[in-house]
């Protein structure tokens, strides 16, 4: 662990004070989103950026998901420019709170696990959202989802993905799997790889996402009652395209975001 890296301790007077006003504003949000959803979302979410600027329904995606993450005393800081779209952005994954936390910069089509989708209303806003859902362990599931990616991008919409296909704890970076790189390929659109970061007072915090063994309830209450801290959204250096090379890209993705991390440990193996 370096120097600047710190896990957050729980001795927190103000914690329950934080859940009084919390609460009702994360109730309330999710009703605003809920509505939102019913009245634009719905009739409205293939709308695509033109001439560099977005369209309406990504500028409200991006507010709902930077309230969002303020609620939960989380500051969305953007460092660096994202590309104009369709892009593949690739970034690392630590909670459920990646999602909102690249939404609130940049509005894009996600791919996430399957279950995800029966998850009462969670499901529900995440399809709305345009998430690509994916069941794990099917090679049959992957290759609909990279068709849908390509479609997706084609059609000039920008995609997400978090190459280590799950999430990790402890700030861990874990293996990017190449595959999911050929999509760019095929669509012909630029790879660019997204460092998320949780910080505070300049110090990284590691485990604002998820601990080792803990549920995502357990991650939301502990989250809603924490203190406040930047959450960092590093949007770095595209990486060429390399065609029958796809490791290269995924391991040129890993080595950038590890070191807008400042983690050491970049020689892990890709797959």
């Amino acid at each position: 662990m370096s120097n600047d890296t710190i896990i957050a301790t729980e001795h927190d007077p103000l914690r329950p004070l934080r859940y009084l006003w919390r609460v009702p504003l994360l109730l309330l949000h999710i009703v605003l989103g809920i509505l939102l959803c019913s009245l634009v979302l719905s009739w409205n979410q293939h709308a695509v950026m033109k001439d560099g600027r977005e369209p309406t329904v990504h500028r409200m995606i991006r507010w709902w998901s930077t309230t969002l993450l303020r609620i939960f005393g989380l500051r969305s800081v953007r460092i660096g420019q994202p590309l104009p779209d369709p892009v593949l952005f690739v970034a690392n994954h630590t909670s459920w709170t990646d999602i909102e936390l690249l939404h609130s910069q940049r509005a894009a089509c996600f791919v996430a696990k399957a279950e995800i989708a029966s998850w009462p209303l969670v499901g529900w806003l995440a399809a709305n959202g345009g998430t690509i859902f994916h069941r794990r362990g099917s090679n049959h599931s992957l290759s609909t989802v990279m068709q849908v990616m390509v479609e997706r991008l084609r059609s000039k919409r920008s995609v997400a993905v978090f190459p280590e296909g799950g999430t990790g704890y402890n700030g861990v970076l874990k293996v990017f799997h190449a595959r999911i790189f050929q999509a760019a390929l095929d669509a012909d659109v630029p790879v660019q790889p997204v460092a998320l970061r949780f910080a505070r007072d300049g110090q990284r915090i590691i485990d604002a996402g998820f601990r080792e063994d803990e549920s995502f309830a357990q991650n939301i209450l502990r989250l809603l009652g924490g203190a406040p801290m930047d959450a960092e959204v590093h949007f770095l250096t595209p990486v060429p395209a390399a065609p029958d090379a796809r490791r290269r890209m995924a391991e040129q993705s890993r080595e950038r975001i590890a070191a807008a991390l400042g983690d050491s440990t970049v020689s892990e193996a890709v797959a």
